[in-house]
């Protein structure tokens, strides 16, 4: 059986996402990010993203790591990418054009969106009220309106960045553009975009993550 390793408050949950939208088996290894802990060190202590017996699975000691029967990966994008070409039906590619495209696409969203969405996500959500930095939330605001009108454009023609249907890409893209959510005014100045955000969110699959995410501690 495939084992996932971490927890749905984390990247995990793109591959918890996935697994479920293809319908694997798997089992979650509850795998807690070391900053969450008071004490990592104590004798009690879960197992953590520090421990040993983690570190020898990602030495970089982060989640998620996925082994499937032996074969081990880290990287939450990529492992989604690997679960789309070995398993993925609709999904996954169907020829090298939709594996490229799918690749792209998760890149992108890695590197033009990802550390923006997540400064929105932490200035205006996550962070310590004393820590909320309005004008920081802004400026990760304005850096993504450029990315925003580009996957506008790309969604206009079926609703989805990888032929006609739901993809890995979509779930990839999702989960990043997630973090932004709470800046509103970007999704309204993208309609395209907001109409693709609330389709992805609104699959079963998507559902029986965030229950998952719901149901841990914060």
């Amino acid at each position: 059986m495939i084992k996932l390793y971490g927890v749905a408050r984390s990247r995990a949950s793109r591959n918890i996402w996935m697994l479920k939208e293809i319908g694997l088996d798997f089992e979650l290894v509850p795998v807690i990010q070391v900053y969450r802990l008071p004490d990592p060190n104590a004798a009690n202590a879960p197992l953590h993203t520090r421990s040993k017996a983690f570190l020898d699975i990602n030495p970089n000691a982060r989640v998620p790591a996925l082994d499937d029967d032996g074969f081990v990966m880290t990287e939450s994008l990529a492992i989604n990418l690997y679960l789309a070409r070995r398993y993925g039906g609709d999904p996954g590619p169907r020829d090298p054009q939709e594996d490229g495209l799918m690749t792209m696409w998760s890149l992108w969203a890695a590197t033009e969106c990802e550390q923006r969405a997540l400064e929105i996500l932490s200035n205006r959500v996550s962070n310590p009220a004393g820590e909320l930095d309005e004008g920081k939330a802004q400026a990760a605001v304005a850096a993504l309106r450029a990315p925003f009108k580009v996957l506008d454009q790309a969604l206009a023609e079926t609703g989805h960045v990888v032929g006609d249907r739901f993809t890995a890409a979509d779930i990839n893209l999702a989960e990043v553009l997630r973090y932004a959510q709470p800046a509103p005014e970007l999704f309204h100045a993208a309609p395209n975009v907001r109409a693709w955000i609330e389709a992805c969110q609104s699959r079963p699959a998507y559902h029986a993550m965030a229950a998952m995410r719901a149901a841990e501690p914060a």
